[in-house]
């Protein structure tokens, strides 16, 4: 199995998450995408959205987008389940892995930012504003959820989801932007617990062999 990522990547990051949990061996593979790297024809022949990750698995199936790759690491090694059978506890942790992959993290991620800059010429206090407006609207209505759930140190019931694998890298890059992250009590402790895992420190950006020092 072969995982294109880059490190400091958060759907990567979800990605290495998982394959950490559930023990699964890989090769993986740096793509730079501060350089463009993501944008080769060898690349855009293997995820046509030129994004990271992407996975090419034991059977040589190309998977991209970090969600369709966890969902189906989370059906060919069910063990341990990640998105819940239990109805109600798979809602739940759908409704926040969604809300963080696909609410919170396309409008913060770096080609977004990229183009504010470079096509719009959006300064970098006013993108640095941009980036905490979405996260404080969206890691407001996590929170939200997390109370309503009555979450513990996880975000569904008493072990790690799916939930967690988005909320761990999309904590990690708010608080590497410098947000003010003191309104959310809930999402804090979650963090605090799950990245004291050995998984979850295994995927740590700062363990990748494609690195970039800063």
């Amino acid at each position: 199995m072969k995982l294109f990522t880059f490190f400091n990547s958060s759907a990567s990051y979800r990605v290495r998450i998982a394959l950490a949990l559930k023990g699964i061996r890989y090769d993986a593979v740096g793509v730079n995408i501060r350089n463009g790297e993501q944008y080769h024809d060898d690349y855009l022949a293997l995820n046509p959205m030129g994004v990271v990750p992407a996975l090419i698995t034991d059977s040589g199936q190309q998977i991209g987008q970090s969600l369709a790759i966890i969902d189906y690491l989370d059906r060919r090694y069910p063990e341990p389940r990640l998105i819940p059978d239990d109805e109600q506890q798979r809602a739940q942790v759908l409704e926040i892995a969604f809300a963080i992959a696909c609410d919170i993290h396309p409008v913060n991620n770096m080609r977004i930012l990229h183009y504010l800059g470079d096509e719009l010429d959006v300064s970098e206090t006013e993108k640095k504003r941009w980036y905490a407006h979405w996260v404080k609207q969206g890691l407001g209505a996590v929170e939200r959820l997390l109370e309503r759930g009555d979450a513990g140190d996880y975000c569904v019931g008493g072990r790690v989801t799916l939930a967690d694998c988005c909320l761990i890298p999309q904590w990690a890059n708010a608080k590497r932007m410098g947000c003010d992250l003191s309104a959310y009590p809930y999402c804090q402790r979650i963090y605090q617990h799950c990245t004291a895992l050995p998984a979850f420190i295994a995927a740590v950006p700062e363990r990748q062999a494609d690195v970039i020092p800063a």
